[in-house]
């Protein structure tokens, strides 16, 4: 089963967060929870769901499950996007 990313600006967080949440996968637990230094206040925080946010600033990330395995795969969205 393909998680339909591969035609995907996967470098725009956006698109990321867009795409997971349209397949209804945005509050999936992750196979691997990864520690997350935020791009807009620089705490760190566990990013344990596909689509998660910064407890502190509420920046939302996203990863398509296909690629969530490799925390660099994670891209910032904007706050509270």
């Amino acid at each position: 089963m393909s998680c339909g990313c591969s035609n995907m600006d996967k470098n725009n967080g956006r698109n990321v967060v867009d795409l997971v949440r349209s397949k209804g996968k945005g509050d999936f637990p992750l196979r691997t929870t990864h520690d997350i230094e935020c791009v807009n206040c620089s705490k760190v925080f566990t990013m344990t769901t596909h689509v998660d946010k910064c407890p502190h600033c509420n920046m939302v990330y996203g990863v398509t499950p296909c690629s969530s395995m490799d925390k660099n795969n994670i891209k910032p969205a904007g706050v509270n996007y």
